[in-house]
């Protein structure tokens, strides 16, 4: 019998898959519970239209990181913070991403989740700082981060 796989299932498919599997397999244990369908006319065209819709928003966050990655590699766009420093510029604290988050979107109106800002460590020293923001799997983008002195 020929199912639509409507959640993933360990060692048989995953979920939008299309397989044969055994017509007692099928109706006593994936369509009862709900983890796959019977894979009718109507039920691959929905899982076409399904995939289709899919590529599209996919297409249109692969847009989105594009557009926003322009804006933030523009040399207008340096993100400024302040922090406490001794004589040797050392910084007795340090900036983490989540500082530097709330610093977009207070400086540039532009909303960033702090997990893809990609620090190695956190900026214990004043000056200017390279910063790679994974925005998409496909996109990555270098911000400017100037810290300088209260």
């Amino acid at each position: 019998m020929k199912v639509i796989f409507t959640q993933d299932v360990r060692g048989r498919g995953q979920r939008g898959q299309v397989k044969e599997v055994p017509d007692g397999y099928a109706q006593n244990y994936l369509i009862k519970r709900g983890l796959a369908k019977q894979a009718t006319k109507a039920a691959m065209s929905q899982l076409k239209g399904q995939q289709r819709a899919e590529e599209k928003h996919a297409a249109e966050e692969l847009a989105n990181a594009k557009r926003m990655k322009k804006i933030l590699e523009n040399d207008n766009t340096v993100v400024e913070l302040s922090g406490k420093a001794g004589t040797d510029g050392r910084m007795f604290g340090s900036i983490s991403t989540k500082q530097i988050a709330t610093a977009l979107q207070k400086q540039f109106d532009l909303k960033i989740d702090k997990r893809k800002i990609e620090l190695a460590a956190p900026i214990k020293a004043l000056g200017y700082v390279n910063v790679p923001i994974k925005l998409h799997p496909e996109v990555e983008a270098q911000i400017r981060v100037h810290i300088a002195e209260k």
